[in-house]
């Protein structure tokens, strides 16, 4: 059985009318997980409760006090925008914090049964720095992640950005530590301008691959083959975090990569070939057909 951990919950992050992160973008996944011939093979999971589990020392680990206030009392007042992208409900807090232990169980069923899982969840994080939230992210689920898994039996984690956009929070926050890895492809010049190839971490632990807009599989694959695979073999991660965005589709309306759903399948079989210890948690993707399909072909990647 895959496990997929998903909670109607994180339906209720209101985005507002017309947002491109908007609760339909899980609405259609699941459809589409249960309707596809191999339904019975996914084993749904729902995290951890809040009140259960508290991920707030993970989230401070990460995070300032004073932005995590911020957030908390934004929802307390019943909403309002962190910035001009990403807005925040009178749920969308607890919802962040429940995305976070949906996060973390995924980490413990990796480490522990040495399989992957998927994260379906939302607010998406990997833009989130550590005293502000910007690109429809709040809390940096990645990095959370990141460093619980470290506290927690690993010794060395990767994490692969393949979201078209570049995760900027993501690397501002864990390119200081040498026992995390971050390597990252995306749309280059696009939001948010950061991700240039000069940029290495402190530790040699940071990897971008800027792509041009127009990119297909026959980018992707060389690059894999001879950057992503040796950068991350040679780090030999305990555990590898995908950052999993579809928004490098073709019909994704945000970006101009041109992958195909199906790609993903191929992308994935990589990862799988440095371990089985992965994580996939969803990130962007806003066309809900390419983004069905494409969570479909990562799935199926895992299950042969």
């Amino acid at each position: 059985m895959f496990p997929v951990f998903y909670s109607d919950e994180f339906l209720l992050h209101d985005t507002g009318h017309f947002h491109p992160e908007r609760p339909e973008r899980l609405r259609a996944v699941c459809q589409a997980l249960q309707a596809v011939a191999w339904a019975d093979q996914i084993e749904w999971r729902n995290p951890t409760p809040v009140e259960v589990r508290s991920p707030m020392a993970w989230v401070q680990q990460i995070h300032s006090r004073q932005y995590i206030e911020a957030v908390r009392q934004l929802a307390n007042r019943g909403g309002g925008h962190v910035d001009g992208d990403t807005p925040v409900s009178s749920r969308s807090f607890e919802v962040a914090l429940l995305a976070v232990n949906a996060w973390l169980d995924s980490i413990n069923f990796a480490l522990q049964a040495e399989q992957p899982s998927f994260v379906l969840a939302r607010p998406p994080g990997h833009h989130a720095l550590a005293e502000i939230g910007m690109g429809f992210c709040l809390l940096s689920n990645a990095a959370i992640a990141a460093h619980y898994a470290l506290a927690n039996g690993a010794e060395r984690v990767g994490i692969l950005d393949w979201d078209v956009h570049h995760g900027n929070g993501t690397q501002a926050i864990v390119e200081t530590n040498p026992k995390i890895v971050f390597c990252s492809l995306h749309e280059s010049p696009q939001y948010p301008g950061t991700g240039r190839a000069s940029e290495q971490g402190f530790h040699g632990n940071v990897l971008n691959l800027p792509m041009q807009a127009g990119s297909t599989i026959a980018d992707y694959q060389p690059l894999f083959e001879q950057k992503v695979v040796p950068f991350l073999s040679r780090f030999q991660p305990d555990l590898l975090i995908i950052s999993a965005g579809y928004d490098a589709n073709k019909d994704d309306p945000l970006a101009g990569i041109s992958l195909q759903p199906d790609d993903y399948g191929v992308l994935t079989e990589y990862c799988l070939n440095l371990t089985r210890k992965v994580v996939f948690g969803l990130e962007g993707g806003y066309d809900l057909k390419a983004l069905s399909a494409s969570v479909l072909a990562t799935i199926e990647a895992c299950l042969v």
